[in-house]
């Protein structure tokens, strides 16, 4: 496993309930600002294996980008979490997005 594969792992494990993160954000944090179809393929691969929670991982317009049925549990999950998915099925970024290291708000 490369660091980069490694890193991408340990930064969407780290993502709390209720928050998200955007495939290029991952790729930034993990060194690699332009590799956000890396972090795709990887998350695709190795969700199953390492437990990840693919579903807090979306697009950099706030958007589940999984077609088909994905696209409906991924909604279901995140709801479940307390992220609103508009209508559209866009998620509001400046209220969702996890920025490790910087302190969860409190509610």
């Amino acid at each position: 496993m490369t660091p980069f594969t490694a890193d991408v792992l340990k930064i969407i494990s780290s993502i709390p309930a209720g928050r998200v993160m955007t495939y290029g954000g991952i790729a930034e944090r993990a060194g690699s600002p332009r590799a956000a179809r890396q972090v795709v393929r990887i998350l695709h691969s190795m969700s199953g294996k390492h437990g990840l929670p693919w579903h807090r991982v979306i697009n950099a317009k706030g958007e589940i980008a999984i077609g088909d049925e994905g696209r409906f549990l991924q909604r279901a999950l995140l709801e479940e979490e307390g992220v609103y998915v508009n209508p559209a099925g866009v998620i509001d970024l400046d209220e969702y997005r996890h920025v490790p290291d910087a302190p969860e708000p409190q509610e």
